[in-house]
């Protein structure tokens, strides 16, 4: 599909138009603010339609965050806490239990666990929590813990990572969120989360998931004070693991909220900042198979136009989210499933509703909470 870009795009239109990689030259030219917004679009999108043809995917789920108090202290992050804040709680396995039930009830398919690193917990309670889940309510898939979590844990219990992340396999932990992730360049991790795991730390804990067998995601959290070479430097790195394992099954660009946070002076993206990041994603990222417009950090209207520029995921209903609502997200508490397929309608697009590991589920007409999954939804290379 042969179509006008800005002349500097046109080198780079050629490649995307023949499958060929972009370079970190390419991705830094698609962050000039000169070079038009709405022509990475139009390349994302022949990429995004390439893959996933007119296709949005959504899924229903609720998040636990079972803890708030963290022995880190990122300097973006207003949802930790100290034990002895009026904030800090942590949650008691009946608490638990009845946010199982609670995501069970409402017809999710997924249960998105993270949290904060307790230093008055043990790693024991983070793998039981997982157990008494996977107990109580066997059909809910499991998305638990991000890399940093883990490094968490095999400094708690001095074993390797593979070993930690089989016991959690085994506990019933289906796959993991990419959260952690942050920028990987120690330039930027130095100032915003300087001891907590490192670039190499996340890239590695991912690495032996995917040998596992477990599914992971990725993320990036852009907006504060990196430069366009970090980022791409960033997406070119988890672009080099998907070509070594495979193992990623989407890419999540994380607009940083700085509200309450240490870096409350910095203004958050805007729109057009949001759709070009989006943009370039896609292009950049030619081996993971969807990009998420996740809608709780972009806002609706951000995400729905994100469609049109390289996403092919809304997230989903993202019940009990608090990590984002607490750095100032405006958006609302969750979407009920109709406000998502309408959203997806409106923007041009065919809603999928799809488990945690990209199969299409199939509902019970008279039963919401009756569902089973097809086959893995194919996706066009």
């Amino acid at each position: 599909m042969i179509f006008s870009v800005d002349p500097r795009l046109k080198p780079i239109r050629d490649k995307v138009e023949s499958g060929e990689r972009l370079s970190l030259d390419d991705g830094l030219l698609m962050y000039d603010p000169d070079i038009p917004v709405n022509d990475l679009g139009q390349l994302a999108n022949l990429v995004r339609e390439r893959k996933n043809g007119n296709a949005t995917y959504y899924n229903i789920n609720s998040h636990l965050n079972a803890t708030n108090v963290c022995v880190y202290r990122c300097v973006f992050c207003a949802f930790r806490s100290d034990l002895r804040s009026d904030k800090s709680y942590a949650m008691d396995d009946a608490k638990i239990i009845a946010r199982g039930q609670e995501a069970t009830d409402n017809g999710c398919t997924e249960l998105h666990v993270v949290g904060g690193l307790h230093h008055q917990r043990k790693y024991a309670w983070y793998r039981d929590m997982i157990a008494l889940l996977h107990e109580n309510f066997p059909k809910l898939h499991l998305k638990a813990w991000t890399a940093v979590e883990i490094n968490w844990f095999e400094f708690l219990e001095k074993r390797p990572t593979a070993e930690i992340l089989q016991e959690l396999k085994e506990a019933g932990m289906g796959s993991m969120p990419g959260g952690g992730a942050e920028i990987f360049h120690p330039e930027v991790r130095d100032q915003i989360c300087e001891h907590k795991a490192d670039g190499n730390n996340w890239i590695h804990i991912h690495r032996t998931a995917h040998q596992l067998g477990i599914k992971t995601n990725c993320t990036m959290l852009y907006g504060h004070v990196e430069k366009p070479f970090h980022r791409i430097d960033h997406l070119i790195r988890l672009r080099d693991l998907q070509d070594e394992t495979g193992g990623f099954q989407t890419f999540i660009p994380l607009a940083f909220h700085p509200e309450n946070t240490g870096l409350d002076h910095i203004k958050k993206p805007t729109a057009t900042e949001d759709l070009r990041t989006i943009a370039i994603s896609r292009l950049m990222l030619d081996n993971i198979d969807h990009v998420k417009a996740y809608w709780i950090m972009l806002g609706i209207g951000t995400a729905q136009a994100a469609l049109a520029y390289g996403a092919d995921d809304l997230d989903g209903t993202v019940r009990q989210e608090l990590i984002y609502h607490d750095a100032g997200a405006t958006t609302p508490e969750f979407l009920s499933v109709e406000r998502l397929e309408d959203l997806i309608r409106e923007a041009g697009r065919d809603p999928v509703e799809r488990d945690t590991i990209y199969r299409k589920v199939i509902r019970d007409e008279n039963e919401f909470t009756n569902w089973e999954v097809g086959e893995e939804i194919a996706v066009a290379h």
